[in-house]
């Protein structure tokens, strides 16, 4: 073992492990580990230690020390940290002209209060008593040089570095603070390989938290992982997604700003701007006026700062000289209820200010303490005796001059603060009670070792003025938080507690209704870079920024409820949805029903044209043997008739819901009927040709064409290649019944498939032949006898024919509704229509009207006319 107790005599050698025969790093062990961790450290810091324990004497205060059986430490800025370079390696003098810290007093009240009355206390830790060395902390050589007299062991100034430091015995047995957390970052990696109890009642930043790099580090505030959970919650309850970030030089407000960008960027917050205030910043230099510009073109409404009280200050400073205002600040921990900050003159015209506060309680009788402090410290601070070494910073003059009328105000910031310190002595208090085995009335009395202290504080479980005291497994408190704002009642500053935030889980309570917002209005100021979109309309973000974005309206076919996505979501195959939409409509199932008006004008016609053609049946068989039926082809007429019934049939099928059946049946049918009746009046018309025409000419042909029924063949050669094209279109083109999606957006279409195929296109193919061939054969026989002259009625028919279908296929080609069915059965109505108008209506009206034309003699009479005209030419 080798004392550090000079700069002269600094020397350890590495052994190899008693277990392994190798270097204690080669293998990790615990003790090795803290062993050379602290090793390394003091090769780091003792100029500093060596020169403040051999250059210093000065005087003290005779409130930093009190003696007793076990000492706990205590780490309290009592003075303004010290912020200018140094070029010599001496600890900073603290007690310095105007740099006294009212808060940091406070605290330092709070320990020697506690302490006292545990003293006092008959149940905890009787027949014990407890001392304290408190120090003074305004620099970071300020803090290293206490925690140094901290680790000295008992009636030494000496550290003993031990290869098992679980022996090692030290003046103290447990250090509270220090006040911020680039303090307690150097106690926590200074004290960890001691496994000294360190409980810092200020350092809130998360990286503290590790047990690996910080063994020993407990804390009686919050830790920053749920400020910062809490603060975002605080801005999703409001809206706010676009904001300004501010943080402080050092661990508290750069991890802090780190940690509150990457849990609110996946929570859909965006950060315009984004800045630290750098420790040296003073009010006017040009880096703080560079980012008050910045934070003015942001354009942000909410500026979160997350900041220490220093720096903040410094911040809000520069805000008031750049006017900025109309703002919502919310602020962190450290700032959100200290008068240091509501002090800086014209602050409260910066806007609205809404803060995480640890949650307010009372340190009972600390107020009565302080008073009855400053009435028993009267004169000047003690002299440090000749021969003894005198702590550097330990002394307080300010602390001398106070009266009961000029102390310093105990705020609601540094009661919380206090309270925090207050129950980090009872909780070392109440470890030390259970390792002495203490009883009722009295406690066992050993050596106490940090590492078994440090056991028994994170078993710790008690009642402190009704507020539980314990620790989690990384040493942290489980405390809450209050929400707070700001309230000016014109110079005259306090806060409202506006709700509360519990940690386990993180969860949020807030009364919006007494927060006074800027502008004296009740309405949330909003905080955002663009609006929310209307429902049915989605984001394109524009830029980096998610938050930035146009809005669209969602495509048809698509719906969007919530205004805070970027995707339409498609409708179901059975919904459709209009351009914009915020949901899905079911589509209408369309189809040629029976009670639609348009079907029941061609049901109607079609029933009528049915009758009309049964009905002339009827006459036709009444008077078959009369010149006006003879003359019309006899029996064939029936064949003819019984077509157009057939295609009449076949339109019904239209009509309705399609089935397998109708879609089999309804086209074909149609088609083969129709070309049945045109192959008949095609024969017909030809046939009067041949008999007038030709039977003179051409004899041999005429004989031939009757003796071998040409009429009967070629109708039924003529419907035999019709009823061959229509199976072949339902063995290759089969229609089936379909539901159809893609023509009308809101439409499901009820149809049967294959209804242009190339069977249908083939079959009427054939039938336009038909109708040319009947056309031809008709103007051949145009001066034929009047009773036989059936030109100018075929052509009418005809015409009719190739006018509906002309019209139907241009609708079908720029229409694909249901009403394609109903301009089918229109187009085939009308052929049906015209075909038996033209050919059928003229024989009725002779055969009804005029019976005196229906005899012989007067078709015998017509072809004498028609035969003395054709001698004569």
């Amino acid at each position: 073992m080798k004392r550090l107790g000079s700069c002269h005599s600094l020397y350890l050698r590495s052994q190899p492990c008693p277990r392994c025969a190798q270097p204690c790093w080669a293998k990790g062990h615990l003790a090795s580990m803290f062993f050379w961790a602290a090793y390394l450290l003091s090769l780091q810091l003792h100029i500093a230690y060596c020169w403040a324990f051999s250059c210093y004497k000065t005087e003290s205060s005779p409130s930093f020390s009190l003696p007793g059986d076990y000492l706990l430490a205590g780490l309290f800025g009592l003075h303004a940290d010290y912020l200018q370079v140094r070029n010599q390696p001496q600890v900073t003098r603290c007690d310095r002209p105007d740099s006294f810290n009212g808060h940091g007093y406070h605290l330092f009240q709070a320990m020697r209060f506690g302490i006292e009355e545990i003293n006092n206390s008959t149940v905890l830790l009787p027949n014990i008593s407890l001392g304290y060395e408190l120090y003074d902390v305004c620099s970071e050589s300020a803090n290293v040089y206490a925690l140094l007299r901290v680790l000295a062991q008992q009636e030494t100034d000496h550290i003993a570095l031990q290869r098992d430091l679980h022996n090692y015995s030290s003046k103290v047995v447990a250090l509270i603070g220090p006040d911020n957390t680039d303090h307690a970052v150097t106690a926590a990696a200074l004290l960890g390989p001691f496994l000294m109890p360190l409980i810092s009642y200020e350092a809130s930043s998360v990286m503290l938290s590790s047990k690996r790099q910080y063994p020993s580090f407990l804390r009686t505030i919050p830790s920053d992982k749920h400020q910062v959970k809490v603060m975002v919650l605080l801005l999703q309850s409001f809206g706010w997604v676009w904001i300004s970030l501010i943080g402080s030089y050092g661990d508290y407000g750069q991890l802090g700003v780190r940690a509150l960008e990457e849990l609110a960027t996946p929570q859909g917050i965006c950060i315009a701007f984004k800045d630290i205030v750098p420790s040296s910043a003073q009010v006017g230099d040009p880096r703080m006026q560079q980012m008050m510009q910045q934070l003015a073109q942001a354009r942000t409404t909410v500026v979160v700062v997350f900041s220490s009280r220093h720096l903040a200050r410094v911040f809000f400073r520069s805000v008031v000289l750049a006017n900025l205002t109309g703002k919502v600040w919310i602020a962190s921990e450290d700032w959100a209820i200290s008068t240091y900050i509501t002090s800086v003159p014209g602050i409260q015209g910066i806007g609205t200010v809404l803060g995480v506060a640890i949650q307010q309680r009372l340190v009972p009788g600390l107020k009565e303490f302080e008073e009855a402090y400053i009435r028993a410290v009267k004169g000047d601070p003690r002299s440090c005796p000749k021969g003894s070494r005198c702590s550097t910073n330990q002394l307080c003059r300010e602390c001398h001059a106070f009266t009961t009328y000029n102390m310093p105000t105990l705020g609601a910031f540094s009661m919380s603060a206090a309270y925090n310190v207050y129950q980090a002595v009872y909780a070392v208090a109440h470890g030390l009670h259970q390792l002495l085995g203490c009883t009722s009335e009295t406690c066992s009395r050993g050596p106490v070792y940090p590492w078994q202290l440090l056991q028994q504080i994170h078993k710790v479980n008690f009642l402190l003025h009704k507020h539980m005291v314990a620790f989690d497994d990384i040493g942290d408190p489980l405390d809450d938080y209050d929400i707070i704002a700001w309230d000016w009642n014109g110079p005259e500053w306090t806060f409202e507690v506006i709700g509360s935030a519990t940690l386990s889980p993180v969860q949020l309570d807030i009364n919006k209704t007494k927060i006074r917002w800027h502008g004296k209005t009740t309405q949330v100021p909003a905080s955002v870079c663009t609006r929310d979109c209307l429902e049915g309309h989605h984001r394109v973000v524009v830029g980096s920024h998610h938050c930035c974005f146009e809005c669209m309206p969602c495509e048809a076919g698509t719906f969007l409820n919530k205004s805070d996505l970027q995707i339409c979501q498609p409708c179901g195959k059975e919904e459709w949805a209009p351009v914009g939409s915020t949901t899905c409509f079911s589509r209408t199932v369309e189809f040629l029903t029976w009670h639609d008006p348009v079907s029941v004008v061609l049901l109607t016609a079609n029933t009528l044209l049915l009758l009309l053609v049964v009905g002339t049946t009827c006459l036709f068989v009444r008077h078959l043997h009369t010149p006006v039926v003879r003359s019309a082809g006899g029996r064939m007429c029936f064949f003819m008739l019984g077509a157009l019934a057939a295609g009449s049939c076949s339109l019904y099928g239209f009509f309705g819901e399609p089935t397998v059946p109708t879609c089999l049946l309804c086209r074909p049918l149609f088609s083969l009927g129709f070309a049945v009746f045109l192959s008949c009046l095609t024969i017909r018309s030809f046939q009067l040709v041949v008999i007038f025409k030709f039977s003179t000419k051409v004899p041999m042909f005429y004989h031939t064409w009757a003796q071998n029924h040409g009429a009967s063949l070629f109708v039924a050669v003529s419907s035999t290649v019709h009823l061959l094209i229509c199976l072949m279109w339902l063995a290759l083109w089969t229609p089936l019944p379909t539901r159809e999606y893609q023509r009308f957006p809101h439409l499901i279409i009820l149809e049967c498939t294959e209804v242009n195929s190339v069977g249908f296109l083939l079959a009427f193919t054939h039938n336009i032949l038909l109708s040319i061939s009947t056309f031809a054969c008709s103007y051949l026989g145009k001066e034929l006898p009047e009773n036989y002259n059936e030109a100018k009625c075929v052509t009418f028919s005809l015409l009719l024919n190739f006018i509906s279908w002309i019209t139907f296929f241009t609708m079908s080609s720029i229409y694909q509704g249901s009403n394609l069915s109903a301009a089918y059965v229109m187009a085939g109505l009308t052929t049906l229509s015209g075909g038996f108008s033209g050919y059928f209506l003229p024989k009725c009206y002779v055969i009804l009207c005029r019976p005196d034309l229906n005899n012989t003699e007067h078709f015998q009479a017509s072809i004498l006319d028609y035969t003395r005209r054709s001698g004569s030419t």
